[in-house]
């Protein structure tokens, strides 16, 4: 029986962030409710505040989910992304793969943001505290020390990182010029690096 009810919760849990994928295609980030994703979803309400908590929690969720994919393949894929590749080729790979997934995935980006700022209680910092966005500052922060110990690498890790969330740029991935990101992402790290 504890397997069923595993694979219900796991079955529950992919329809829920399909659905708020979906809805996210067609609605702004505020105006994704909870019971909108439920409705969506095929699901009570209850059961999403169960396995999500608030909406922040299901845009984090979502955003983590769609970013594993990169993660493994930094820590276990094949060169340039994963081990074995020089540290500088690595770091433009690694920023071309970060612009893939915020390309893919601007409006979840924009509901993080609105969740972040619309929370009840705002933790300081929250969106850095995230998982997804500590992994991917760390790995830009330790590939960066590896060419340039000189800099200050959590800066600049964190200068390149909050770019992804600005309002320019957001526009422009959602006018689908993500190719004229990270080629200006390659620009701005390769003047760094090979200075």
């Amino acid at each position: 029986m504890a397997r069923r009810e595993r694979a219900d919760a796991q079955r529950n849990r992919r329809a829920i962030l399909q659905a708020t994928e979906e809805l996210l295609t067609r609605h702004r980030p505020e105006q994704i409710s909870m019971e909108l994703v439920a409705a969506e979803a095929g699901v009570g309400k209850g059961t999403v505040f169960h396995r999500f908590g608030s909406r922040m929690g299901l845009m984090l969720a979502l955003v983590e989910d769609r970013a594993l994919a990169l993660r493994e393949a930094v820590t276990s894929g094949p060169p340039p992304l994963g081990p074995g590749a020089e540290p500088r080729e690595r770091l433009l790979a690694f920023l071309d793969g970060v612009v893939d997934v915020v390309a893919r995935n601007k409006g979840l980006l924009a509901a993080l943001g609105h969740a972040v700022t619309t929370t009840q209680k705002p933790e300081p910092d929250s969106r850095s505290a995230h998982p997804v966005y500590s992994f991917w500052h760390g790995h830009i922060t330790e590939l960066l020390a590896a060419q340039r110990p000189d800099l200050d690498t959590e800066l600049v890790a964190h200068i390149l990182l909050s770019t992804l969330s600005s309002d320019p740029i957001l526009r422009m991935l959602e006018r689908g010029e993500g190719d004229r990101l990270a080629k200006s992402f390659r620009t701005i790290v390769t003047t760094l690096v090979d200075a």
